[in-house]
């Protein structure tokens, strides 16, 4: 029996929406209007006698399923002047401004840039471990550093703030070297909520701390920088062989420990192996890897890009589901071909946000063909993904994937030029992923040259699986779900419909007999483990092909055996996420990440749903058995919230008075409260909760700028729940104007004496701490009251919190909790966004958020 493709199904909702929402322009409404601008647009870059020609080529490759990243689907051919690239890796040095000493961009000149690139729309990735640890010296201002972390606070703040081209905010990566002093700190930032929430983190791994943690050594923790007196006396010392100063040695088994509590708990930060990833880098000879782009699946040098297009993997399946299913091996060929030429092209017409984005593209034309729908194509082939079988032809299909694309780019080079900064020699050096090329590949490169240094990468494909792809299984994943319900938000209010993944929906429409296509589709939706029809009870389980199998379902070893069997033929990495069950064993997950490296992968994500992260609860797999709804205790104090609820709220107004070394000032505060529901032991709450720090401006003797500024930092904390840890670190802020006199000090005898601070932000702090103290929010020393002792203080009903106008601005599934929570979602506004496969998922609405 011929199947269906996608191209012959009507269109699923779900891609009607996102493609409009995220790819058509103007007056475009289809799929083939956007590919005819793409292809108009990326054409461009040939001769003139050539351009019709290559638009029609490049129309008919993306109509046989060979798509472009989606900034390409996005912008190409719309004369937006927004980047083309995904990604983009930025440099980041040890100075504030202008350069360092190795001529890196400083902080804030870092800065800049990396928001310039996200405005024009583009993710970023930055290797911090340039910056010099916390409390090492500062020469220039006599003064002790504040440390990267504290400098990744800034970058996070300032993606809040940036809205890039395509209304998106930009993806960011934060690598660490393991060796950095203060790497513990970057591996438990995260812990806290709400901090870094614009960014992914790794941290970078390099083999010699690897065996230094299979041999129970300590690991020295090292800088250029020079450690302060305190840190000198403290042990640290100059190291004479490479002149790096250690800071304190501790044993990496310890490190890797906490690292590993990270990723089990947190689900973060991921591992990127630094030396694998120079060592197979074709263009070692030039470069050095320090990180890579937010999705972890481009290791890029400084100004390095993503220039991706992946390629739809089930169009090219025909008869799927019947014993005749085939692969077309030399229609995928051929497309991955025409697939390098327009990827090629996409460098000479993209809009580069900084100048040395386009140097570096040009001197070495880096391109990302790759593909999607692995999962799905298996399935309808009639191959388990967790198979042998389907191991083995995953590597297949990469393997035909690479060298058609090499072949494709000495074709190039032949007629346009190799990339300028190839060497024969250097570029097929042992090592090098190239030098593991079929010898009649070497030998055309040796005589020819290649036009791309490299020319593979395996990303998340998120949305534009989505949009064109029939909700096909992400990049290298099996399905995340078979089928679910996904809320569209429409006016006020909101319309559920079914999201269906594409093979699912192939057997379907196909092959499944017709009486039970919709009460199986029904079922599956709702996890049902069995459904009727007709007065006979049906097994879900029986009436699915064998083949479809979802990422819950494998064990984390078949998640690595297919990552471990494609890597080796991908030139930069893949994105892929290893899914852990709840209970899976501590010691068990620590030795997946050692198995990772001895299998030569380049990086590792997992993820474990556990009480921390809360459970994905929309799986969509075809339920064995019923799943139970778990209604999961949710922290009042934790829930974050992005502006002030709207409507009246409960206010305390103070007027201090604190006398600094100019003379006596007044200052007037006001504290909003808001009560917000949560949910405790699995009862409904209700909590009294600062939401807004108030000072007016222009208050006759105190500056407004530092005034203003504080007060929103403020209540931007008391937003994320972090109120009471910012007014402890607002205290310890110190002043060269002199110390500020506010307050009194209760001594143990009862008598009391003035209270002194190191500035006017700590005496403000302080103030704001004794209004929190005297509502019951805070104890006397500012530290957070515990939940349930709040609790027993707290009148207000859950119901009267539930009009008062606060869930206007935290979601009700934040009160609810029925999904995961976790970001809030720019479509339905849940505090639900996980990271899965690769790409933020809402677990409320499952819109496919910042992805490749």
């Amino acid at each position: 029996m011929e199947v269906l493709q996608i191209a012959s199904m009507a269109p699923q909702q779900v891609s009607i929406d996102v493609l409009l929402e995220k790819y058509a322009k103007g007056d475009e409404f289809t799929e083939t209007e956007i590919f005819a601008r793409v292809a108009k647009g990326i054409a461009q870059a040939e001769q003139p006698e050539l351009r019709e020609k290559y638009e029609r080529v490049f129309f008919d490759n993306m109509m046989r399923g060979a798509i472009g990243a989606g900034r390409i689907m996005s912008a190409a051919g719309t004369g937006i002047k927004a980047t083309l690239a995904n990604c983009f890796v930025q440099p980041v040095g040890d100075a504030i401004q202008g350069v360092d000493t190795e001529g890196y961009p400083g902080i804030y000149e870092a800065l800049r840039e990396a928001a310039e690139t996200m405005r024009r729309g583009g993710g970023v990735g930055y290797d911090f471990s340039r910056i010099r640890p916390r409390g090492s010296v500062v020469k220039g201002t006599a003064s002790s550093a504040s440390g990267p972390c504290s400098y990744i606070d800034v970058f996070d703040a300032s993606c809040k703030t940036v809205e890039s081209a395509g209304a998106r905010r930009g993806a960011q990566m934060g690598v660490m070297k393991i060796s950095h002093p203060d790497i513990l700190e970057f591996i438990t930032a995260k812990r806290e909520v709400g901090r870094w929430n614009n960014f992914n983190v790794s941290v970078g791994i390099v083999d010699g701390f690897m065996a230094a943690v299979e041999a129970n050594e300590m690991w020295p923790l090292v800088h250029k920088a020079e450690p302060s007196v305190e840190q000198q006396r403290a042990g640290a010392y100059l190291r004479e062989s490479d002149g790096l100063w250690v800071y304190r040695e501790v044993p990496a088994a310890e490190i890797w420990d906490t690292v590993m509590k990270s990723c089990y708990d947190f689900a973060e930060p991921g591992i990127v192996f630094l030396d694998l990833m120079n060592l197979d880098n074709n263009l070692s000879y030039v470069e050095t890897i320090e990180a890579t782009n937010p999705c972890a699946e481009q290791p890029l040098p400084p100004y390095g890009c993503c220039d991706l297009g992946p390629i739809i993997l089930p169009k090219f399946v025909s008869r799927a589901f019947t014993e005749r299913a085939a692969f077309d091996d030399e229609g995928f060929k051929a497309a991955v071909k025409i697939q390098t030429r327009f990827l090629d092209n996409v460098l000479s017409v993209t809009h580069w946000p900084l100048e040395q984005q386009r140097k570096e593209a040009e001197a070495k034309r880096r391109i990302g063909a790759g593909f999607t729908g692995l999962g799905d194509m298996l399935a309808m082939l009639g191959i388990r993904y967790n198979s042998i079988e389907g191991v083995e032809f995953s590597r297949h299909v990469a393997l035909m994937m690479r060298d058609a694309a090499y072949e494709a780019s000495i074709d190039l080079a032949i007629e346009k030029g190799p990339f300028p900064l190839f060497d024969a020699d250097k570029y097929l050096k042992k090592g090098t992923f190239a030098s593991r090329l079929p010898k009649s590949l070497k030998d055309r490169i040796r005589r020819h040259g290649i036009r791309n240094s490299h020319l593979l990468s395996i990303a998340p494909t998120g949305t534009v699986s989505l949009a064109f792809a029939d909700n096909a299984s992400n990049g290298i994943e099996p399905p995340f779900a078979l089928a679910y319900t996904r809320k569209k938000r429409v006016g006020d209010g909101h319309v559920n419909y079914n999201v269906v993944d594409h093979a699912f929906r192939v057997f379907l429409e196909t092959v499944c007999a017709q009486e039970l296509r919709a009460p199986l589709l029904e079922a599956v939706s709702r996890y049902q483990p069995a459904f009727e029809v007709a007065g006979k009870t049906y097994q879900v389980k029986d009436c699915i092909p064998p083949s479809i199998v979802t990422a819950q379902e494998m064990s984390a070893a078949e998640h690595l055996a297919v990552m471990a069997a494609v890597q080796p033929l991908i030139d930069t990495a893949i994105s892929k996420t290893v899914n852990v069950p709840e209970d899976y064993p501590y010691d068990d997950f620590k030795n997946l990440y050692m198995q990772a490296w001895k299998a030569n992968l380049k990086g590792l994500a997992t993820y474990r749903p556990n009480k921390t992260l809360g459970a994905v609860l929309s799986v969509g797999t075809a339920a064995t058995e019923a799943k139970s709804v778990e209604v999961k205790d949710i922290d009042p104090l934790k829930v974050l919230f992005d502006r002030r609820p709207d409507g009246d709220l409960d206010a305390v107004n103070s007027r201090i008075h604190y006398i600094t070394e100019s003379g006596t000032k007044s200052m007037y505060i006001s504290v909003s409260f808001a009560k917000v529901p949560g949910v405790v032991d699995g009862k409904d709450v209700v909590v009294e909760r600062p939401m807004e720090i108030f000072i007016p401006s222009s208050q006759s003797d105190v500056p407004q700028e530092w005034i203003s500024s504080f007060a929103r930092q403020l209540s931007l904390n008391a937003r994320s729940g972090q109120l009471g840890k910012a007014l402890q670190d607002a205290r310890q802020v110190k002043s060269d104007r002199g110390r500020v006199r506010y307050g009194f000090f209760e001594k143990a005898d009862g008598g009391k004496v003035p209270r002194f601070h190191d500035s006017e932000v700590g005496a403000l702090a302080y103030a704001i701490q004794q209004i929190l103290f005297h509502r019951g929010f805070l104890d006397a020393d500012g530290n957070q009251v515990p939940l349930r002792d709040l609790l027993k203080l707290t009148a207000p009903t859950v119901e009267e919190a539930k009009t008062a106008s606060i869930l206007d601005a935290a979601a009700p599934a934040m009160v609810y909790s029925a999904v995961q929570p976790g970001k809030k979602c720019g479509e339905c506004g849940a505090y639900a966004v996980i990271r899965s496969d690769g790409c933020e998922r809402c677990t409320s609405c499952q819109s496919i958020g910042a992805c490749g």
